[in-house]
């Protein structure tokens, strides 16, 4: 399974970006989908993520409002819109998918994305 992000890059603070993920090599089941990021010298943390029939999602508490996390399982994608950008999302965003339940957790995902860079800049 490959899991492959693209989308990030730099704007300034209040501004929208949309990252993308695609999963490809796997079952024709979809999968339970996240979204994490990290910057340098801190732990991975849980941005949003998406049940596999999209009927749930959870966001951490600093995006919500903010960012909307969305899937289409026909072209097997997931997407993370992002608004009202603050520099303090700038990090390595990081797609993941996972084989079974939606989940909080990065040991709740099997498969990862290499990240793309997203950086606000105030």
């Amino acid at each position: 399974v490959q899991v492959a992000e693209s989308g990030g890059g730099l704007v300034q603070a209040g501004g929208s970006l949309r990252l993308s993920c695609v999963v490809s090599g796997g079952t024709a089941s979809p999968y339970a989908m996240g979204w994490f990021r990290q910057v340098p010298g801190k732990e991975r943390e849980f941005v949003a993520s998406t049940s596999r029939n999209d009927r749930d999602q959870y966001y951490r508490d600093s995006v919500k409002g903010r960012f909307i996390i969305s899937r289409d399982n026909d072209k097997n994608r997931v997407y993370l819109q992002m608004n009202n950008l603050k520099p303090e999302d700038t990090a390595v965003y990081y797609c993941a998918a996972a084989d079974t339940y939606i989940s909080k957790l990065r040991a709740g995902y099997d498969y990862w994305g290499q990240g793309t860079q997203v950086t606000v800049s105030s």
